[in-house]
């Protein structure tokens, strides 16, 4: 890739990052039951909305770390490459001034 385009996604990357406020992961399902607990008045109902969050981004997060798990060593080695690229080409332009 680039460092052009690195540059950009980069960039992209953090605009997103930075213009999302506050993100709840429930579903239309998930919303209902937490909202009739809420509704009654008990304080259990705020306790279940806050675990069915949680348990909801838990199971978001478990595919992200079993790919990561999956293709560490593959990731490692693009990244070294990577520096060592760069690195090289750092020194021949380094050479040249």
């Amino acid at each position: 890739m680039k460092p052009k385009y690195l540059r950009i996604l980069l960039l992209v990357t953090g605009v997103f990052l930075l213009l999302v406020n506050h993100a709840e992961a429930q579903c239309a399902m998930c919303r209902a039951v937490v909202s009739e607990g809420v509704g009654a008045g008990d304080e259990s109902g705020a306790l279940i909305g806050a675990g069915i969050n949680k348990g909801i981004l838990y199971l978001m997060g478990i595919p992200y770390i079993l790919l990561f798990l999956l293709f560490h060593s593959r990731i490692i080695s693009f990244f070294r490459e990577y520096r060592q690229l760069y690195q090289t080409s750092d020194k021949a332009a380094g050479s040249v001034e």
